[in-house]
């Protein structure tokens, strides 16, 4: 029984792959200038060492360490190694940049030892005194120099190779006994700073979602991607490199620049360099793509460029919404797409390598037309869906089973259903949340009952997204119940923390909704306190009916959300890329009245952002971005002069 429970095992699944896949290559990483291949036995040795150090060190079983780096092979090898030890990962996204997000995550999760890059070291020292649990700091960069209490990734995997030659049958014991069922990540949602969850996903929760996801995507040894998102996302952590080793694939980590920005600019030429077969993307990253190949189109002269637009649009006709691509009359289209085909879309397909078959697309809601833009040009983007707790996928479009603007079938072995507010499953074609029960379904969140009662019931995960299954099975995803912001990157948050804070710690502020659907930065609508703001005019010898008091008041306003950006007295508290970068004033409140409160007096955020769309849309353009735009000004006259 050992046998079989330890067999869905995250080790199990690495040896195996090993064993059948031993001189293929799992991971290219760029040194000095090319590519450099490291094979599936390679990867092993490294790991096996690391691990054995590890073990000498004292990690114990149920330990947790931490571990926060850009993707690179030591990634693995040390994700593998906590594993092989019965330790559970915390792997930390390398852009949290806030010392107090990253110690809470570290003292939440009760790390006793850190992995951490060149990037994020001298955080991690400067808050070391405030971690007393963490007793060992291991550096994946050891010519930073190693300070007392710090180890260099070489020396333990050097002392490693010596224990393990002392201690082999310790050391298969260890990792063959590691179950199933043993948590193998805390993985922390992007939450508000007061209580970010972390989402324990075991073993099993892997293994289950790797063998959901290859059966929709059986990807052959040959299939190989350059792994272009966070490694510490869900979405890239199983689909990019489970999935991938667990078919003896190979993903390449993408050539780190000084800055994020410079690693961004890497990006085209390393997808040349590594010639992917298949990409994983989000919206933001997709959108880039088409504006570099719209730009270069451009460039090229008039008539290409219309040509260009010509045969994107009859490419579009024929591939309709495409499972039903090439139907009826428009199979006549064919020669003329040959011919586009070859004088078009083939030379933008060389940009990407040559090889590239497709793109999975992941993250957040992927809006049709790009869709359609990347299938006419002949690399797919197929959609899917899926969240963390569910480590991650959920549902996918595939080649052969796909439908634009939905998020796909579901995967093997998972149930799924729509409910009603009440609980009760809804039919085909009728929206709710999607609440699914399956092996992938997390074990719940780390020391948190509360949240973890709420969010599973009877193995049931309720996702808090909205969405609908059509009459074939294909699901549709409509947004989120408790509308999270959600980043030009598919980065999403929640803004109730903030809103709220701001509310409470403002005299002159009432009510207050952020929106960010896939921007670029977030907005804000604001209802000011109008006593507040008669009260300060009149301290201060002001006319309401004057347009400088005007003005000065919508300062006064900004100058309240200032406090928490860098600089201001409550800066930290808050991620900056989550407040407010335009703010529209509003002269009528939120009320149960206007429908935009809900009986429980909560903001009902999905009528708010259809009532006020037009000055949503205003704050996303070059006027909006002022806080004394014509619309405030209105505002605020209004406001003064009424009631």
């Amino acid at each position: 029984m050992a046998h079989h429970l330890s067999s869905r095992t995250i080790p199990w699944l690495f040896e195996e792959s090993v064993r059948k896949f031993s001189d293929n290559v799992q991971i290219w990483e760029k040194q000095e200038g090319s590519y450099i291949g490291s094979t599936y036995e390679d990867v092993r040795k490294s790991v096996h060492a690391f691990a054995a150090g590890l073990m000498e060190l004292g990690i114990a079983r149920g330990d947790r360490v931490a571990l926060i780096s850009e993707g690179r092979k030591e990634w693995v090898i040390a994700e593998l190694g906590i594993l092989y030890c019965g330790a559970i990962n915390v792997p930390l996204s390398i852009k949290i940049e806030e010392p107090a997000d990253l110690e809470f995550r570290l003292s939440h999760a009760e790390c006793s030892a850190v992995i951490v890059s060149r990037v994020r070291l001298s955080t991690i020292r400067a808050l070391k005194s405030r971690l007393p649990l963490v007793k060992h700091l291991i550096l994946f960069d050891a010519e930073v120099g190693e300070m007392p209490g710090e180890r260099s990734v070489e020396s333990i995997m050097r002392e490693g190779v010596a224990w393990l030659k002392a201690n082999r049958d310790l050391f298969a014991q260890r990792w063959r006994t590691v179950t199933e069922s043993d948590p193998a990540n805390i993985c922390y949602t992007s939450g508000t700073v007061a209580d970010p969850k972390g989402i324990v996903l075991t073993h099993r929760n892997y293994t289950a979602n790797i063998a959901q996801s290859t059966a929709m995507y059986p990807l052959p040894p040959t299939a190989v991607t350059l792994l272009l998102l966070p490694w510490d996302h869900a979405f890239a952590h199983t689909c990019g490199i489970y999935a991938l080793s667990s078919t003896g694939g190979a993903f390449a980590c993408v050539q780190q620049g000084k800055s994020p920005l410079e690693t961004l600019r890497n990006v085209p030429a390393n997808i040349r360099e590594v010639r992917p077969t298949l990409l994983l993307s989000v919206p933001a990253l997709a959108k880039n793509f088409k504006k570099g190949i719209e730009g270069a189109i451009r460039n090229k002269g008039r008539l290409p460029a219309t040509l260009f637009r010509w045969g994107l649009r009859v490419q579009m006709i024929y591939n309709a919404d495409g499972w039903n691509r090439g139907n009826g009359w428009k199979a006549l289209l064919k020669p003329v797409l040959t011919l586009f085909d070859h004088i078009l879309f083939k030379k933008i397909r060389e940009n990407f390598g040559g090889r590239l078959e497709y793109f999975i697309g992941g993250g957040a809601l992927l809006d049709i037309d790009l869709q359609r833009f990347f299938y006419a040009i002949g690399i797919p983007m197929y959609q899917g869906y899926g969240l963390t707790e569910a480590a991650p996928v959920i549902s996918a479009n595939t080649p052969r089973h796909h439908k634009l603007g939905s998020s796909g079938r579901i995967v093997p072995d998972l149930e799924v259903k729509i409910c009603d507010e009440s609980g009760n499953a809804l039919p085909p074609g009728r929206g709710g949340e999607i609440v699914v029960r399956g092996e992938n379904v997390m074990a719940g969140y780390w020391k948190n009952e509360t949240a973890t009662a709420v969010a599973v019931r009877n193995g049931w995960l309720y996702t808090g997204d909205l969405g609908y299954l059509d009459a074939e099975g294909y699901l549709y995803v409509l947004g989120r119940e408790k509308s999270l912001l959600i980043g030009h990157d598919g980065e999403k948050y929640s803004p109730e923390g903030i809103e709220e804070t701001i509310i409470d710690g403002s005299a002159y502020i009432d009510q207050m909704v952020l929106h960010n659907s896939q921007s670029p930065y977030t907005v804000a609508l604001l209802v000011p306190n109008r006593e507040g703001l008669r009260q300060w005019a009149a301290e201060n010898g002001r006319g309401m009916n004057d347009a400088q008091t005007h003005r000065d008041l919508l300062f006064l306003l900004e100058t309240e959300v200032d406090e928490y950006r860098p600089g201001g007295e409550r800066s930290g508290l808050f991620p900056e890329r989550w407040l407010p970068a335009a703010i529209g004033v509003l002269d009528e409140p939120f009320t149960e009245q206007n429908r935009l409160l809900n009986s429980t007096l909560k903001v009902v955020r999905g009528r708010i952002e259809t009532t006020y769309r037009d000055r949503l849309e205003h704050l996303h353009s070059p006027s909006g971005k002022s806080i004394v735009n014509e619309k405030n000004l209105e505002s605020m006259s209004r406001l003064l002069l009424t009631g």
